[in-house]
């Protein structure tokens, strides 16, 4: 009955999984497509989404596409590795799992990192492009050519990949943490008991042709 229960838990907790991965991966196909001009959006029946859609584009711009892409693969990564410790998977496949969800965690990171610099990049060049406009214009003229070139979309990023990296190390934590834990000191302690159990076998074979050879000698001889 418990099995049971624990199956249609886990049935269940797959299929919103999988519901919510695939909204996930809809929106930012979505997205990328409204970004690229191939489909267009009447959002403004809904000025909720018509603001986050332009909030996105002004502070995440492309880069909503490579952190969406990392968070379905984490998130996938993270649910393999809890079903895999659920259904007591050998060590190497929950190892393989683990480095894998750790990766997605330290490529959530680095596209922050990446994206910053060149973010960065491409907003002072745009800023110094013109450089005779720029001089005139003054520090306010280089400041709003900065923010036109990007360098908006560039701190955004910084922020995002910092602060999404530790939630997902967080989550991970949540999910699995306990669980892994037990896994390994189960592992280790069955790894300590094999060692003894060969060493026993070494020292009972080391011992046995002593004990054949005392067998074979007479008591007169062993006087």
């Amino acid at each position: 009955m418990a099995s049971q229960q624990h199956r249609r838990e886990g049935f269940l907790r797959g299929l919103l999984i999988g519901a919510g991965l695939s909204l996930l991966l809809g929106g930012v196909v979505l997205y990328l497509l409204a970004v690229l001009g191939i489909i267009r959006f009447d959002l403004l029946q809904t000025p909720q989404l018509d603001l986050l859609y332009r909030w996105l584009l002004r502070n995440l711009g492309l880069s909503v596409i490579p952190f969406g892409i990392t968070l379905l693969l984490y998130l996938h990564s993270l649910e393999r590795l809890r079903h895999g410790l659920d259904e007591g998977r050998p060590y190497d496949q929950i190892m393989h799992r683990v480095q894998l969800t750790d990766i997605w965690i330290s490529l959530f990171f680095g596209i922050g990192v990446i994206w910053t610099a060149i973010g960065m990049r491409g907003a002072l060049l745009y800023a110094l492009g013109d450089t005779t406009h720029a001089v005139d214009g003054g520090a306010f003229m280089v400041l709003e050519r900065l923010v036109e070139g990007g360098i908006l979309t560039a701190l955004s990023t910084t922020i995002l990949g910092g602060a999404g990296g530790y939630l997902m190390r967080l989550l991970k934590s949540f999910q699995v943490g306990g669980r892994l834990n037990r896994y390994q000191l189960q592992q280790d302690q069955e790894g300590g008991r094999r060692i003894e159990q060969l060493l026993r076998e070494i020292r009972d074979g080391a011992a046995a042709p002593a004990t054949e050879r005392l067998a074979r000698i007479g008591p007169e001889e062993q006087r």
